[in-house]
């Protein structure tokens, strides 16, 4: 058997056609939803997302602007931007590209962003709301996750999703989502003894770890949903994710590449989201 690729790119262009048509409807009442993306340092990896961010803003519609900062920037100067930006009515949501330099409290500078602007989903209020099953912005990732699995009709009600990695970021919110989905949910970390034996029970499983090739096929249950949210580089330097590709889609039902499975997904729901901040201004 060989799983079936969920096509991150072509249900990014869906969603993103969607987003564009309501970005026109916003700007027609005088509205145009508008993001700022700002970035302190010269990260590579972190550059090439926030232009991709900025790109993506630009072809549907909404208004963006990227703000380079050097690295020495002090925490004084950027919530002070970020205190400008909030009082902004041209700007509806507001992300800042982690990580920041080892001098920012990233948790101070993400608790400053103003609730209705916090499209990245990241404020501490933020995640208490998505933890209760009342969310106002649904982080981007475990987002673009659960649109995958919309995507291909899957049952997610009663069936076993198995995350590897409980960042705040990824695998935390999405457990959340999953269990409000009606999921059963295991977590696992770099901790978890014996990994395979909780992977081969997943009908749906999550890698979130930043480790090359972690999962391999016979941590896999047969038919079961493999989403990789990983993105390393192999011995060549190509794009990989943290399951081994190769051998796992010879197992899974399902499974998604990278590169072109959740990386689209994520720039695109954070579209969703500024879409969304804006309509509620309305």
């Amino acid at each position: 058997m060989t799983a079936q690729l969920i096509d991150g790119v072509q249900l990014s262009k869906h969603i993103r056609a969607e987003v564009t048509q309501r970005a026109a409807a916003l700007t027609s009442a005088g509205k145009q939803p508008g993001l700022v993306v700002i970035l302190v340092g010269e990260n590579p990896a972190s550059q090439v997302y926030v232009r991709n961010k900025v790109k993506a803003c630009e072809d549907c519609g909404i208004y963006s602007v990227l703000e380079k900062h050097p690295a020495e920037l002090s925490e004084a100067a950027l919530l002070e931007r970020i205190s400008a930006l909030n009082a902004d009515p041209k700007i509806n949501g507001i992300l800042v590209q982690l990580p920041l330099p080892a001098h920012i409290d990233t948790h101070k500078v993400l608790e400053a962003i103003a609730l209705e602007k916090d499209v990245d989903g990241f404020h501490i209020h933020n995640a208490g709301l998505l933890m209760t099953g009342q969310p106002l912005f649904r982080p981007c990732t475990p987002y673009g996750v659960m649109k995958m699995l919309e995507a291909i009709s899957y049952p997610v009600r009663g069936a076993h999703a198995v995350i590897v990695g409980a960042s705040n970021i990824v695998g935390k919110p999405q457990a959340m989502l999953l269990l409000q989905a009606g999921a059963t949910v295991t977590i696992c970390n770099s901790k978890t003894r014996d990994l395979g034996l909780h992977t081969r029970m997943a009908d749906i499983l999550v890698v979130a770890t930043g480790k090359r090739n972690l999962v391999t096929a016979e941590m896999v249950k047969p038919g079961a949903v493999v989403i990789d949210v990983g993105m390393n580089r192999d011995d060549a330097g190509k794009l990989c994710g943290d399951v081994d590709f190769a051998g796992a889609k010879e197992v899974a039902g399902y499974i998604t590449p990278v590169p072109g499975g959740v990386g689209p997904m994520t720039i695109t729901m954070l579209l969703v989201n500024t879409i969304e901040a804006a309509e509620r201004t309305l």
